[in-house]
């Protein structure tokens, strides 16, 4: 038997936009979360003394453990619904921020981001069901890219505000005030989010018909393209955005933190509204991989141009770019939501999510080891970040052009 349908709130149908923006407000957390490691790497090799590969590990453990967690995401969302499984999990990124706070160790510090992972890994799963079950399937793309827009607001909290607050305070305060905004959170989300069960003809009758839809999932032509890039293509950008682009800018062109923390901010602004805007302007299943996989190839360029030439009006107008071209990754949601049937858009989803962020943790701790080898031979540790990521982007790029697809034109 499966657990009884929730019933919804009244008047919740009717107006879905205010559920939607308390779970963006977890989404927007999920993001900052994952990206304070630029801001605070200084302070970390600091207190903890690591060196440039600790703290690629530090920074891939939340992305692993969210990755992880998609497997049992995807399958409690198909089975528990949407809000049980949100309200049971994101406790455990409030944990694992408090953890992080007060860590008197690497190792508690380590804890920590996989406790945060795994308590933010339903965070924007549960934002594109939502979407996905409450609006029209022609304005997904459009409201989906609304929402990641939104969510960015937790990469505007990483840059500035954040380098403030740890210029004056710590980076323990950091994660404290994290803490008590996904507390803030948390109690929204469970006060305005009363979406039940999925239908009945789209949910899984048992545990093992949840569990056996995977292998189904994987035997698809269509999804190891898609997985492929999905596994690079974000994490180009977050590997920049939430782990280098702080030791980068101080290190390689002495800028201090504060004004380090003025470029992220302006990189997260424009990250912002992309996202909204290519959803805007989706060009329909017939285009939309083409669009998809010549953004991917325009941030091949710019990470190869940023490796070349280590001038600071270079990266700093790459990273730019890259926040506005990283934008296009709304349209990789899209094309899942139009290759997969509706009673499979839960798992895919969440192992789409998943290969996004298992993706983000082995680029990250690629872009690491790369770090340290540059660096022991002489070169600019920087040089070997940027090309080991265009080189990673490079290969799930081809795999998706060429690997089969699906015939989206009867979901899309």
């Amino acid at each position: 038997m499966h657990p009884a349908p929730e019933s919804p709130r009244p008047g919740a149908i009717a107006a879905p936009w205010l559920p939607l923006l308390t779970l963006v407000s977890a989404f927007a957390l999920s993001q900052a979360f994952r990206t304070v490691t630029a801001m605070m790497a200084t302070g970390l090799q600091q207190d903890f003394g690591l060196s440039t590969q600790s703290l690629g590990f530090f920074a891939a453990t939340f992305a692993f453990s969210f990755g992880l967690s998609q497997f049992v995401v995807g399958v409690a969302l198909d089975y528990y619904g949407l809000r049980r499984t949100w309200l049971c999990t994101f406790p455990l990124a409030i944990v694992g921020a408090v953890a992080s706070a007060l860590a008197p160790n690497y190792a508690v510090l380590v804890l920590g981001q996989a406790l945060i992972g795994i308590g933010c890994a339903p965070a924007f799963v549960v934002c594109t069901l939502f979407i996905a079950r409450r609006f029209p399937v022609h304005r997904f793309a459009a409201v989906s890219g609304l929402a990641m827009g939104l969510g960015g607001l937790g990469l505007v909290f990483t840059g500035t505000p954040l380098a403030w607050l740890i210029d004056a305070t710590s980076w323990r305060m950091g994660f404290a005030v994290l803490a008590l905004l996904a507390c803030v959170s948390w109690l929204l989300v469970r006060w305005q989010m009363h979406e039940g069960l999925a239908p009945t003809q789209n949910r899984p009758t048992s545990l093992v018909q949840a569990l056996s839809g995977f292998g189904t999932l994987f035997l698809l032509p269509q999804t190891w393209g898609i997985l492929a890039l999905a596994m690079v293509n974000y994490a180009s950008f977050l590997t920049l955005r939430g782990l280098w682009l702080g030791p980068l800018l101080m290190s390689r062109h002495d800028m201090p933190l504060v004004q380090t923390g003025h470029i992220a901010l302006v990189v997260s602004l424009l990250s912002l509204g992309t996202p909204a805007l290519f959803g805007h302007f989706d060009p329909g299943p017939a285009r939309r991989r083409q669009w998809i996989v010549g953004a991917a190839l325009a941030m091949v360029a710019v990470f190869v141009l940023m490796a070349l030439l280590p001038l600071v009006w270079v990266d700093i107008g790459g990273m730019v770019a890259l926040a506005v071209i990283s934008g296009a990754g709304i349209l990789q949601y899209a094309n899942v939501r139009a290759s997969y049937s509706a009673e499979m858009s839960g798992r895919a989803m969440s192992v789409f999510t998943m290969a996004m962020f298992l993706g983000a943790a082995v680029v990250q701790s690629l872009s690491g080891l790369a770090a340290s080898g540059f660096q022991a031979r002489g070169h600019d540790p920087y040089a070997g970040v940027l090309m080991s990521v265009a080189l990673l982007l490079v290969l799930g790029t081809l795999a998706f052009r060429f690997l089969p697809l699906a015939k989206q034109q009867q979901h899309g």
